[in-house]
């Protein structure tokens, strides 16, 4: 018994004879191999290389498998300009993959077992805003076991516009983990200007000129002499605040051009609507029916999108309430407005101006299925009225959380941020 306890002693304690002992020369076990992936939004940043040597850190440090750089799509797959944005994105990329190849390679000791992938997402749809890059991000990161993102501090993959705050909180309701690489950033000391190049002075000095002479008589000279002195005043102190686009040739004297054309085009579809407005108001036997309806356009950000809201606005009958990402939210007052919204003819034309006669055709909102009435007996959508509190909404005069109802137009989380409007 003695013996008997002396052994299990031994064997408890991890001395000669255990089981546990470690076999000389044998290799220590080796650690279990990475999982997951690291899903990094790459857009050319003055911070991008150090947010990738941070994302080779992170990934080797918290065993991920893979290091996903993604170049998220600001445009769409067939419109024009399209192969020269896709080949300057998929350049991008190969730096940055460059970049994380190389930080991976100058690590002491053994490589680790973390792959480089690169990917262009999100070129098959258009993408307006937080929510769409947040579904694009998702859908992606799902599809290839990533579970955590990483966001250059200086990610603005929309132009001008910062986008990373909102992109970040949007981001924060989905399962993935979100960080923002802890990187130095830049110094701005002009945020609001541009560049200075002469082909924004000229443009702005045309424009004003124009204007000027729009107001005035080109065939006086004393127009002339204040109209060259007033434009060139306006350019000189404007043309780096109000021009964020390099004008190019020849496609801002062919948006000029197709933008003359629209003119006469936008006055009659005003005409026609005031017309229509006024038989209405006129015969008590013709219905007045007031909705709030939604109607999502494919036309771009920024001056393309502001053109389509404004030109609604103009049209009797319909009032742009509020744009938000590609949704407009816009209230008619009679049931034809409302049908020549859904009919999409505005949006055919500002693509036209835009981005030329082929880009114009496209299906309307309605055969797209990207329209919907929000009040009214015949709502195929609640009217959502985000409380200030962005705790609860109410729709139809209901309270309802996040979350409840099924009805035919919802999508995901856009409830999220909702227009704040009241009844007309």
């Amino acid at each position: 018994m003695a013996d008997t306890d002396a052994d299990g002693d031994d064997a408890a304690t991890g001395g000669e004879g255990s089981d546990t002992d470690p076999v000389d020369g044998a290799e220590p076990e080796s650690p279990p191999a990475p999982t997951g992936g690291l899903v990094v939004p790459v857009e050319p940043t003055p911070t991008l290389r150090a947010t990738i040597a941070y994302a080779v850190e992170a990934a080797v440090d918290e065993g991920f498998s893979a290091v996903h750089l993604v170049n998220i799509a600001s445009w769409r797959n067939g419109d024009p300009g399209t192969d020269d944005r896709a080949a300057s994105a998929e350049r991008v990329l190969e730096r940055a993959e460059a970049w994380a190849t190389s930080d991976l390679d100058d690590i002491d000791g053994e490589r680790p077992p973390v792959t480089v992938v690169t990917a262009v997402i999100g070129a098959d749809e258009y993408l307006f805003g937080p929510d769409d890059y947040v579904d694009v991000l998702a859908a992606y990161a799902e599809g290839n076991d990533a579970d955590a993102v990483l966001l250059d501090p200086e990610y603005t993959p929309v132009g001008n516009t910062t986008l990373l705050q909102p992109l970040e909180f949007a981001l924060s309701n989905t399962p993935l983990t979100v960080e923002t690489a802890p990187v130095a950033r830049p110094s701005r000391r002009e945020r609001l200007r541009t560049e200075a190049t002469g082909r924004r002075f000229v443009a702005m000095f045309g424009l004003s000129l124009a204007f000027y002479f729009l107001l005035g008589d080109p065939l006086y000279w004393f127009d002339w002499v204040t109209g060259v002195a007033t434009a060139a005043i306006v350019s000189i102190t404007l043309s780096r605040v109000s021009i964020d686009v390099e004008p190019s040739m020849p496609r801002t004297p062919m948006r000029m051009l197709r933008g003359l054309i629209y003119v006469p085009v936008l006055l009659y579809e005003i005409t026609k609507a005031n017309v229509e407005v006024a038989r209405v108001i006129l015969d008590p036997r013709l219905p007045i029916e007031p909705s709030m309806n939604r109607v999502r356009v494919i036309v771009g950000s920024g001056l393309p999108l502001m053109t389509l809201a404004n030109s609604i606005t103009l049209t009797p009958g319909t009032l742009t309430v509020r744009a938000r990402d590609s949704d407009l939210y816009v209230h008619s007052l009679i049931p034809s407005a409302r049908d020549g919204l859904f009919d999409g003819s505005l949006e055919r034309w500002t693509r036209f101006v835009y981005y030329g006669r082929a880009s114009a055709r496209l299906p309307t909102p309605r055969e797209r299925d990207d329209c919907a009435i929000l009040q009214g007996p015949d709502a195929t959508e609640e009217l959502p009225i985000a409380a200030a509190d962005g705790g609860e909404s109410r729709a139809g005069g209901e309270t309802a959380t996040a979350g409840d109802g099924d009805s035919p137009g919802e999508r995901g989380d856009e409830d999220d941020e909702t227009p704040e409007v009241t009844d007309a």
